[in-house]
């Protein structure tokens, strides 16, 4: 049996019995094609409909109707594309500068380590979310990369600190100091001798991200701060709230239905997290 044939059925062997975490990936897998192929083939519905105002969940309208009779269950599927691009994006862009700034200040050490360890503390010492509504304040954040670009900017110091002490830790073994003995480069070096050994560590960090980008995005859609023109789950909070939704009895599944997605993605986030802790990390395997 070849290598890549014998990882794939570690990996098969490692879904099939983390349940949990096979739930969570089947969780993530539903909310990715529930919001980008979704709306495909349900339309959003648009249309006021004043006598089928807070209709409780039907064959017709799975998650009833909201404060103008249109179905939430379409407004549902087509609010979750731009909360989960930016949550990837944040996390993704995040994930890559702590990663690369982390590794470097460990491996360049001197004045360049103190400088990105000083650069990292002034950033940690923000503020992030008054921050976040200032600028909001200043720049007109209706673009969904803009924003990520944003919460990537501020969110990778504490990432890369911990990457910096991994690295500290990596760059004393065997194989670290046989290719700095080689000359090989410190682009050699983080790229294909450090990182390879923390791999594990940062697709965790990276999930754990995506979760603190999607609980910050929707705090500023909430709060009217990030003017988002199309639908999304943030949007149908704040106009919940506007609306005066929460003192309206027949309003449950209209509040509700934008906070279980969230917190349903947030929790098939976590969840998967903990099957790729065990794909990546073979010291966490308890295959038998």
């Amino acid at each position: 049996m070849s290598y890549s044939q014998s990882t794939w059925k570690t990996w098969l062997h490692l879904i099939r019995h983390n349940k949990v975490g096979f739930l969570g990936f089947l969780g993530v897998l539903f909310f990715i094609l529930l919001s980008f192929v979704g709306p495909y083939f349900i339309p959003l519905d648009t249309e006021t409909k004043i006598d089928q105002i807070y209709q409780p969940p039907s064959s017709e309208h799975w998650l009833g109707t909201d404060s103008e009779g249109r179905d939430i269950f379409s407004q549902i599927v087509h609010g979750g594309r731009d909360v989960l691009m930016v949550a990837f994006l944040a996390g993704l862009m995040s994930t890559g500068i702590a990663v690369v700034l982390g590794s470097l200040s460990a491996l360049a050490g001197g004045w360049v380590d103190q400088a990105i360890m000083g650069l990292a503390d002034i950033v940690l010492t923000i503020p992030h979310f008054p921050l976040l509504a200032v600028l909001a304040g200043l720049v007109r954040l209706d673009n969904y990369v803009y924003l990520a670009v944003i919460l990537a900017a501020l969110a990778w110091p504490s990432l890369a600190r911990a990457i910096r002490a991994q690295v500290l830790s990596l760059r004393e073994r065997d194989f670290v100091e046989a290719a700095r003995t080689l000359d090989l480069g410190t682009r050699h070096i983080i790229l294909r001798e450090i990182l390879p050994n923390m791999v594990s560590y940062i697709v965790i960090n990276l999930i754990f991200a995506m979760t603190s980008a999607i609980y910050a995005q929707v705090g500023l859609v909430f709060l009217g701060l990030v003017p988002f023109s199309g639908q999304n789950w943030g949007v149908m909070l704040s106009l919940a709230w506007t609306r005066g939704a929460i003192f309206y009895k027949n309003s449950f599944w209209y509040i509700m239905a934008p906070v279980l997605a969230i917190v349903l993605f947030q929790l098939s986030l976590v969840s998967f997290a903990r099957l790729l802790e065990e794909i990546f990390d073979p010291r966490l395997r308890a295959v038998g």
